[in-house]
């Protein structure tokens, strides 16, 4: 099935999950690396990579969403989908309320609260990811009909399912 919302020929949502996931899980690391040495520079930086990884998950969300009301009913793929989504809603959520509870100091952590909510929603976004990766390498979903290794680039005008006939150069070869 493939995606609704595209860019020069790729799926927008998964072009736009990398940046919430590097952020958010880079914030776990910088609040690690701050409990351990206390240096108050490590905390803000995570606090910002929070507050980024948030709206860049909100902004993936859009587009996900698109997708997955385009997944016909009754089918597994729109159950995982909803699974996969209504997850991401969670994980958003606990990172939102970690960083709204270090609003008044984020230089520091003055609870463990906010770091235990981090870790619990790097747990359910990594089971989440793996429920994505469930709808695009296995259910194909926003996988372009026709798709197979010799597939002509999204940018010309030929579909998936033709093919390329010149085979490229491989150094050594």
């Amino acid at each position: 099935m493939e995606s609704r919302a595209k860019f020069l020929g790729h799926a927008i949502h998964p072009m736009l999950i990398v940046f919430p996931l590097g952020l958010l899980i880079s914030a776990v690391l910088f609040d690690l690396f701050y409990l351990m040495t206390g240096n108050a520079s490590l905390s803000t930086v995570a606090y910002w990579n929070i507050a980024g990884g948030v709206i860049g998950g909100l902004l993936a969300t859009i587009f996900g969403l698109r997708d997955w009301l385009a997944i016909p009913e009754g089918t597994r793929a729109k159950a995982i989908g909803l699974w996969h989504g209504g997850g991401n809603v969670v994980v958003m959520g606990l990172f939102a309320i970690a960083w709204y509870l270090r609003r008044d100091d984020p230089a520091h952590l003055t609870s463990t609260i906010p770091f235990v909510l981090e870790v619990i929603a790097i747990g359910m976004g990594a089971t989440t990811g793996w429920l994505g990766g469930e709808l695009v390498g296995r259910l194909a979903v926003g996988v372009d009909p026709g798709a197979h290794l010799n597939s002509p680039s999204s940018l010309s005008d030929k579909p998936a399912s033709a093919s390329v006939d010149e085979r490229p150069s491989v150094v050594g070869d």
